[in-house]
């Protein structure tokens, strides 16, 4: 069966997510800080009027801290009924997959073990495919 998926680079890595899940692409213009939240939790930032938590996905992962000054592409997904933004390095594309995603059968990283539900074949690469809940719920969700 046929499912949708979008191409994004994030902490430096091409990455699928899967299209149902995302609600929307944007570019954010600032953040606003937000004291005492998590390490991955970049801000807050505004969209549509409705306020949106910034996750920083390569501090998710543990690999670093990504946002920087300007514009900041963003990925929009609704986790627990609130609106959450994670930031991609790029938005590339959103291409139709065939077949169910293969499994990961070797040690990516920590944080991409975390995260990662399978490989999808996206014509000439084999891409990870990525559940945007777990980049949200951040490093700590694994030692729980």
């Amino acid at each position: 069966m046929a499912e949708l998926v979008l191409i994004v680079r994030m902490a430096g890595r091409r990455v699928a997510i899967p299209a149902s899940e995302v609600e929307a692409v944007v570019e954010l213009e600032g953040l606003t800080p937000a004291p005492r939240a998590a390490a991955h939790v970049a801000g807050l930032s505004a969209l549509r009027s409705r306020v949106l938590t910034v996750i920083d996905a390569m501090a998710s992962l543990e690999l670093g801290c990504s946002f920087g000054e300007g514009l900041i592409e963003a990925v929009v997904v609704n986790s627990g009924g609130h609106p959450y933004a994670l930031l991609v390095d790029e938005v590339e594309d959103v291409i139709e997959t065939d077949g169910a995603p293969l499994a990961v059968r070797a040690p990516i990283g920590a944080g991409w073990d975390r995260v990662a539900i399978g490989m999808i074949d996206a014509g000439s690469d084999l891409l990870l495919l990525v559940d945007p809940h777990l980049v949200i719920a951040g490093p700590a969700a694994q030692a729980a």
